[in-house]
C-alpha cells in the first residue's frame, strides 16, 4: 500500500467516526506515534519519556484541535506543505490512540498481500465500528498467522517494562510449584470403633488397664475423629500411672471436643500429677459449670508449697524450709512421675544453702541426675560447679562454669560464679606467696580481703581462715589463730587441718591440756590421719614439760635465745633477786635459787638439750650435781620408750648410778633431732 492509500484509509476512518463521542480520547498518558508495519513499536525508555513530554506540551491545545476538526469536516483535503507548517507534530491527524494505530498498522500489512483490499478493509471497518477501541491479543495473533507476518500481539505497558533474562541464563525465580493436595480424610469405621470401646470398658472395670489401653487404641485407629476414644484411653493411662501418655490423649480429646467438662477435668488432673499446677488451675478455670473446690484442692496445695519454697529460697539463709516445702509439693505427684526439672534445681540450691557435708553430697546427686538427662543443661552444670566450689575443688568448678557458658554464652549465673572463683583463686595464691616469703602481716591482709568476696561459701572460706590462722601462729598471735580455726570449723566441722592448727596454737599459747585433748579427739575421729599418733605423743610430752619449772620463763627469754642472751638475763635477775638485797622478802631466796638452776641448765648445751627433750621430767635438780635423784631412784614420769632408747644408746650401761655429781654423761643415748618448743609440727 502506497502513502496515498494509507491517507485515503485514514480519511475514510475519520468520515465514519466524525462524531467525537464515538471516539473518546483515553485519559491515559499520550501514546507513542504509530510504527510502520515493518517494525515493532518502540518500548525503550527514551521513547516513553518523549511521549510523556509530548503529552504535557499538547494538553492545552487539545480543545483547539478538536474544534478545528469539527469546523472543517472535510477529511479529503490533501496535506500540503503549508498545512504541515501550520500544525505542529502533536496535532497530526493520525495521532490516534495506540489501539487504533495498531489496527491501522495491521491493515497496512494486509494491503500489501494479494487479496481484495476493499473487502478486507470493509470487514475490518465493520469490526471497528462495532468496537473501535478494542483489539484483543488473540485476534491479533490469528490475523498475523493468516498473513504470514511475525507481528506480535499487543502487550500491556507493565509486560513491556518487565525485565527479561538473556536466553543463555535461567530465570531467577523458578515457576511456582503447585500446592500439595490436602491429605485424604481418614477412613472411619464407627461400628468397629464402638466394639473396641465396649471391650475396653470391660477391661477397664476389671482393672486390666494394659488390655483396656489396647482396645481403646484400636478404637482410636478405627475412628480417630472421636474425642471419646482418646479420653477413655487417657483414663486408662492415668490408672496405669502412665501420665505422659495420658497427657497426649487428654490434649487430643480436648482439641476434638474443647467444651467437654469431663475431658477438661481429666486434663487438669494429669497436669497436677505431672507437677504442673499452674496449667492445671488454668484448665479448671475453663470448666463450665465451675469446678468444685475439692477438685481443685490438689493443684492449689501443690502451687502453694512451690511458692513457699521459692520464697524461702530467695529470702532465707537456711535450706531446710525449702526442702520441707518441696517434700510437701511432691506428695501430689503421680506414682511414677519424677521430680520436675525446676524442682530438682530448687532442691539442689537448698542443699547448697545448708552447706554441710551430707547436704553437699545431696546437691551433687541432684546435679548429676539432671546432667544424666541432658549433659548440655547450663543450669545443671552451674549447680554441679557450685557444689564443687563449696567443697573447695575450685579447678573442677571452673571447668563446669566454662562448659555452661559454651552451652549458653548469655547465662549470667555462669559468668557470675566463674569470675568469683577466679578472683578468689588469685587472692588465695597471692596470700600463699606472701606466707612463703615470710610476709605474714601482708598475707593476713590479703586473706582478709578474700573472705569478703563470697561470704556465704563455707568450703573456700574455711580454708582461707585456716591459712590466716597459720599466719597468726607464725606471728605468735595465738588468740587470733585459735579464733580463726574455730570459725573455720563452724563452716566445716570435718576440716581436720583446721583442728590440728588449733591444737598447735593452744599448745604454743601454754594450754597444753586442751592441746592434748584436741589431738586425741582428732585421732579418735580420724585414726588414719597421717602423723596424728606422733603428734599426740609430742603433745603429751609437752604437757609434762609444762608442769615442771619453765627455765625460759624464769629467765624471761625465748626458747631460741642464744648463750649470750642467757647470761645477760641471768646477771640482771640475779642482782635484782639476790637475798642480800631483799632481806625482808622470804621468797627472794627461792627465786634466786630458781634463777641459778635455770642459768646452769640453759648455759650448758648438753643440759639444755636434755631439758628441751623432756628426759628428766621427774626432778630436773639431778642435773646440777646436788644428788636430787640419788642414783635415779624414781623414773615414774619418763616414757618407757624413752627409757628403752636411752638404755639402747648406751649399750646397757648408759646410766651412772652415782650420788653426788652423777648427772654428767649418763644420758648420752637420747635420740636427737626433736624440735624445741613444739614449733616443728608438720604443717
Amino acid at each position: 500500500m502506497n502513502m496515498f492509500s494509507k491517507k485515503k484509509a485514514a480519511d475514510e476512518l475519520r468520515n465514519t467516526s466524525t462524531p467525537t463521542p464515538q471516539l473518546p480520547l483515553p485519559s491515559s498518558p499520550r501514546p507513542t506515534p504509530p510504527a510502520s508495519p515493518e517494525k515493532k513499536p518502540s518500548t525503550s525508555a527514551s521513547s516513553r519519556s518523549r511521549d510523556k513530554e509530548r503529552e504535557r506540551r499538547s494538553t492545552p491545545k487539545s480543545s483547539t484541535t478538536t474544534g478545528s476538526r469539527s469546523k472543517n469536516p472535510s477529511p479529503t483535503k490533501p496535506f500540503s506543505k503549508s498545512s504541515k507548517k501550520k500544525h505542529d507534530r502533536d496535532s497530526h491527524p493520525l495521532n490516534l490512540p495506540p489501539e487504533e494505530l495498531r489496527r491501522l498498522s495491521r491493515m497496512s500489512v494486509m494491503a500489501d498481500q494479494p487479496m481484495d483490499t476493499d473487502k478486507d478493509f470493509a470487514a475490518s471497518q465493520s469490526s471497528t465500528s462495532t468496537s473501535p477501541l478494542s483489539s484483543s491479543p488473540e485476534s491479533s495473533s490469528a490475523l498475523a498467522k493468516e498473513n504470514g507476518k511475525l507481528n506480535p500481539p499487543a502487550q500491556s505497558e507493565t509486560e513491556n517494562d518487565a525485565p527479561r533474562p538473556p536466553p543463555h541464563r535461567t530465570p531467577t525465580n523458578p515457576p511456582a510449584q503447585k500446592a500439595p493436595s490436602p491429605p485424604p480424610a481418614p477412613v472411619r469405621d464407627t461400628v468397629a470403633a464402638e466394639a473396641h470401646k465396649a471391650s475396653g470398658n470391660k477391661f477397664f472395670k476389671a482393672k486390666d488397664y494394659a488390655k483396656a489401653i489396647q482396645e481403646y487404641s484400636k478404637a482410636v485407629d478405627a475412628d480417630p475423629t472421636s474425642a471419646t476414644y482418646h479420653s477413655n484411653r487417657a483414663a486408662a493411662y492415668i490408672s496405669a500411672n502412665q501420665f505422659p501418655e495420658a497427657l497426649e490423649d487428654a490434649k487430643a480429646a480436648d482439641l476434638l471436643d474443647s467444651d467437654n467438662p469431663k475431658i477438661l477435668h481429666r486434663l487438669a488432673r494429669v497436669y497436677t500429677s505431672l507437677g504442673r499446677p499452674e496449667e492445671a488451675l488454668a484448665i479448671y478455670d475453663q470448666i463450665q459449670p465451675p469446678a468444685s473446690a475439692k477438685d481443685k484442692a490438689p493443684a492449689v496445695m501443690m502451687l502453694q508449697h512451690i511458692t513457699q519454697a521459692k520464697d524461702h529460697l530467695r529470702n532465707s539463709t537456711s535450706g531446710s524450709m525449702v526442702i520441707h516445702a518441696l517434700d510437701q509439693a511432691e506428695k501430689g505427684l503421680g506414682y511414677t512421675v519424677d521430680r520436675p526439672r525446676k524442682w530438682k534445681l530448687m532442691r539442689g540450691e537448698a542443699y547448697l544453702k545448708m552447706g554441710n557435708v551430707n547436704s553437699l553430697g545431696d546437691a551433687q546427686n541432684m546435679a548429676i541426675s539432671l546432667l544424666r538427662n541432658n549433659s548440655q543443661d547450663p543450669e545443671a552444670l552451674v549447680l554441679r560447679g557450685r557444689t564443687l566450689y563449696a567443697q573447695g575443688e575450685n579447678e573442677k568448678a571452673l571447668q563446669h562454669f566454662r562448659k555452661a557458658l559454651e552451652c549458653d554464652p548469655d547465662f549470667r549465673d555462669a559468668v557470675k560464679y566463674l569470675r568469683m572463683v577466679q578472683k578468689l583463686d588469685r587472692m588465695k595464691e597471692e596470700g600463699n606467696s606472701l606466707f612463703k616469703s615470710g610476709k605474714y602481716r601482708d598475707a593476713v591482709s590479703v586473706y582478709s580481703q578474700a573472705l569478703e568476696v563470697d561470704p556465704v561459701n563455707k568450703g573456700t572460706n574455711s580454708k582461707i581462715l585456716q591459712n590466716r590462722a597459720l599466719c597468726y601462729t607464725r606471728m605468735k598471735e595465738y588468740t587470733s589463730a585459735i579464733a580463726d580455726c574455730e570459725r573455720a570449723l563452724q563452716l566445716d566441722p570435718s576440716y581436720t587441718k583446721a583442728r590440728k592448727t588449733k591444737a598447735k596454737a593452744l599448745g604454743l599459747s601454754g594450754d597444753w591440756d586442751n592441746a592434748v585433748k584436741e589431738y586425741k579427739s582428732i585421732a579418735d575421729s580420724n585414726p588414719s590421719e597421717p602423723g596424728i599418733a606422733q603428734e599426740v605423743r609430742n603433745a603429751e610430752l609437752e604437757l609434762k614439760k609444762s608442769k615442771r619449772k619453765d627455765y625460759y620463763k624464769i629467765l624471761g627469754i625465748e626458747k631460741d635465745a642464744d648463750e649470750t642472751a642467757v647470761k645477760k638475763a641471768y646477771r640482771k635477775l640475779a642482782i635484782i633477786h639476790h637475798p642480800d638485797k631483799n632481806p625482808d622478802d622470804a621468797a627472794a631466796a627461792d627465786r634466786f635459787k630458781d634463777i641459778g638452776e635455770a642459768y646452769e641448765t640453759l648455759s650448758d648445751p648438753q643440759k639444755r638439750q636434755r631439758y628441751d627433750s623432756g628426759v628428766d621430767l621427774e626432778d630436773p635438780s639431778d642435773m646440777f650435781g646436788g644428788g636430787g635423784m640419788h642414783g635415779f631412784g624414781g623414773p615414774g614420769g619418763i616414757d618407757p620408750s624413752m627409757l628403752f632408747n636411752m638404755m639402747g644408746g648406751q649399750g646397757g650401761g648408759g646410766f651412772s648410778f652415782q650420788g653426788g655429781g652423777g648427772g654428767g654423761g649418763g644420758f648420752g643415748g637420747m635420740p636427737q633431732g626433736r624440735s624445741r618448743g613444739g614449733g616443728g609440727y608438720p604443717y
